[in-house]
């Protein structure tokens, strides 16, 4: 197949593009690199079946080019970390919802298969746990820019969905909980890079308010592994799927975690969320996905351990502090 992935310079979009060359799948990226690297595809930068090209998601021109190409579209591109969403709403809800409506007019006229890619995010402040794909969504205020990207992304949801209702383009909808594995860095707020790269250092482990919120952290490589078997099961199509893993840890628990399994003389120190954002910023307590749904059709959910996950970030930090 040819596969063309928007973002595909990120963090599970090269991880992707590695998995899809190595099945001998051929393989075009675009990316901004606004947020990913082209150092993430250093294994596969000369590749004879993989091409790239720096450019937005936004440039219909770009994107009608490569889309009609492909056999399929992974659509990744899109702003993302919470520090980076809090400071640039703007920037945040033009990328999504515009990126997403260019990638998915351009799919219709062929009728190209779309992945799109969603997020945990859109369950908003909703205390049903676990998250279920028909629950309802309970957003925030709109004068909190912390709601931003989940309402940018629900309504990528909701034009993908009405794309594949109305235009009969193939549409599946991933909506990925906390994903983690190497080549993630901290810099727009992911917690476990975070950590690990402070731990390291012996710095302060910097938990953002309690610390008694919780989250589920699934290995990217088990996410890129749903998302290969999305691609091939047409009975995924004009679904949504949760894809994460149902193992709860609360930020504390993770911080004590990752210090223990970097020997670390780190500290844990709580910074409130009104000094480490803006006054007046929520977040949700729990983020537990109900995954049922995925295993049902594609048999398979991730399940790396949790202390598997940190050992490897602990790893490939330790290669970056190195460089």
């Amino acid at each position: 197949m040819i596969i063309f992935i928007t973002g595909g310079a990120g963090f599970i979009g090269s991880h992707l593009a590695e998995r899809m060359i190595a099945h001998g799948d051929q393989v075009m990226v675009l990316d901004d690199l606004s947020t990913g690297q082209i150092s993430n595809l250093d294994r596969i930068l000369h590749h004879p079946k993989f091409t790239h090209r720096i450019g937005s998601v936004t440039d219909y021109s770009a994107v009608v080019e490569m889309v009609d190409r492909a056999d399929v579209i992974v659509h990744l591109a899109a702003a993302v970390g919470v520090r980076l969403i809090v400071e640039r709403p703007v920037h945040t809800i033009e990328t999504n919802v515009h990126g997403t409506e260019v990638v998915l007019g351009c799919a219709a006229k062929k009728k190209k298969p779309v992945i799109l890619a969603s997020t945990s995010e859109v369950y908003g402040k909703s205390a049903k746990v676990p998250f279920s794909e028909e629950d309802d969504l309970t957003l925030g205020a709109t004068s909190h820019s912390r709601w931003a990207y989940a309402c940018s992304k629900a309504l990528d949801e909701w034009l993908g969905l009405a794309y594949f209702r109305e235009k009969s383009v193939p549409v599946t909808v991933c909506r990925f909980f906390n994903t983690v594995g190497p080549r993630q860095t901290g810099r727009y707020g992911m917690v476990l890079p975070t950590f690990t790269a402070q731990a390291l250092r012996n710095e302060p482990i910097t938990i953002h308010g309690t610390g008694e919120q919780t989250r589920c952290f699934a290995h990217v490589n088990d996410v890129v592994e749903c998302v290969l078997r999305l691609i091939a099961t047409p009975a995924a199509v004009g679904g949504v799927f949760n894809i994460g893993t149902n193992r709860e840890v609360s930020i504390n628990r993770l911080a004590e975690m990752v210090r223990s399994a970097a020997a670390s003389r780190s500290p844990i120190v709580h910074i409130p969320y009104e000094q480490a954002y803006a006054e007046g910023f929520e977040d949700m307590q729990q983020r537990v996905p109900d995954c049922r749904k995925l295993e049902r059709t594609i048999g398979y959910v991730p399940s790396m351990p949790l202390e598997t996950i940190i050992a490897d970030v602990l790893t490939d930090q330790r290669a970056r502090l190195a460089g």
